[in-house]
């Protein structure tokens, strides 16, 4: 377990039917340590949702699900956390931050996280 990378999951919701619901339970599935973020409390799988800007240890990989309108109050928190790369799932795309966090040295993807998942990719 030590190799798999901890990731940060960005707009996460309690909803079953929210994406970010369903990167939590298989990233979980698949053994990957998560934190999840989100504007309210609760827990999905064995992950509790944090709210606020809590202390992260470690993070690889930030998970995007986030409008682009609402990332900009996370942008030093995230820079903060010194991810190696940060993920914007489909409908986050955001070229200012992309452009931002590539000046830092970290790897920015546009890609669906369940997708690179089911692909082997992640």
């Amino acid at each position: 377990m030590e190799n798999l990378k901890i990731t940060a999951v960005f707009g996460s919701s309690v909803k079953p039917m929210r994406f970010s619901n369903k990167a939590i339970r298989k990233l979980r599935q698949n053994g990957y340590p998560v934190y999840a973020l989100g504007l309210r409390e609760g827990i999905v799988a064995d992950v509790d949702i944090q709210t606020g800007t809590p202390n992260l240890d470690k993070v690889h990989t930030v998970t995007m699900y986030l409008g682009p309108q609402n990332q900009a109050e996370y942008y030093n928190y995230i820079k903060s956390l010194k991810p190696s790369r940060v993920i914007f799932n489909p409908g986050t795309e955001n070229f200012e931050f992309s452009k931002m966090l590539q000046k830092e040295g970290v790897e920015v993807i546009e890609n669906c996280t369940l997708v690179m998942l089911d692909m082997g990719i992640f």
